[in-house]
Order: structure tokens, then C-alpha cells, then sequence
């Protein structure tokens, strides 16, 4: 396994998240199988072009985007602490809030900071 098998892999995973999208969302798209999708994102397989292209084309991106390296999302670092549903979940409150007002952002962190608070009594 080579770095740049590993790089497009975890760029896929980071592009599938941020769009808050599962591996079984991309196969039902593409008719990849989910294990094949995994197999690629963890660096296992290599895709061939013709993959590349149905996979950014069920993202809704274009196939470059996954050979840019500016504008790239973050990678999910193996052992990080999140879940895949955690980061999907924090991507759709990035995606939704970036529309917001500033007071309305901490209106909505004070809100999650009370959610949070009431679920730990």
C-alpha cells in the first residue's frame, strides 16, 4: 500500500462525510459493492478512473476535485476519537450554519450547551 492509494482513499472518505453520506448511500448510486467503497478508502485497493468518476459523480463533485489538494477536506486520521456518524453529523451542522448570522450561531451553541447539560443529569 502506497501513500497515494492511502491519500485517495481517505480523501473519498473525507469528501463522502462532509456530505454527509454513508458507503451503502454510494453503493446504492454507483452499484459498487460497500466493501469494495471501504476496501478504497482504507488504502486496500487502488479505483481505477472510470470508479473515480461514478464515485465523485453519486457525490455530486467533480472527478477533480479528488486530485486537488487546496480546498481538500480535512482527513480522518485513523484512531481518531469521532465515529463516521459523528463527523457526518458535525458536517451537516457546518454545511447548515455557514448561513447563519453570528448571534445566531451562539444562539444555537447555547442551545446544544443545554441539550448536552440535560442529557448528563
Amino acid at each position: 500500500m502506497d501513500a497515494r492509494s492511502m491519500s485517495i482513499g481517505t480523501t473519498i472518505r473525507g469528501y463522502r462525510l462532509q456530505r454527509g453520506m454513508s458507503q451503502g448511500d454510494i453503493e446504492k448510486r454507483t452499484g459498487l459493492l460497500r466493501c469494495y467503497l471501504s476496501r478504497v478508502e482504507n488504502g486496500h485497493t487502488v479505483p481505477s478512473l472510470d470508479t473515480l468518476a461514478k464515485i465523485a459523480s453519486a457525490m455530486e463533485i467533480p472527478l477533480s476535485q479528488f486530485f486537488m489538494e487546496e480546498g481538500a477536506p480535512v482527513e480522518v486520521q485513523q484512531g481518531a476519537s469521532l465515529s463516521e456518524d459523528e463527523i457526518r453529523f458535525l458536517s451537516q451542522i457546518q454545511r447548515y450554519s455557514s448561513n447563519l448570522s453570528d448571534s445566531d450561531r451562539k444562539l444555537l451553541l447555547a442551545m446544544i450547551r443545554k441539550f448536552a447539560a440535560t442529557a448528563l443529569s
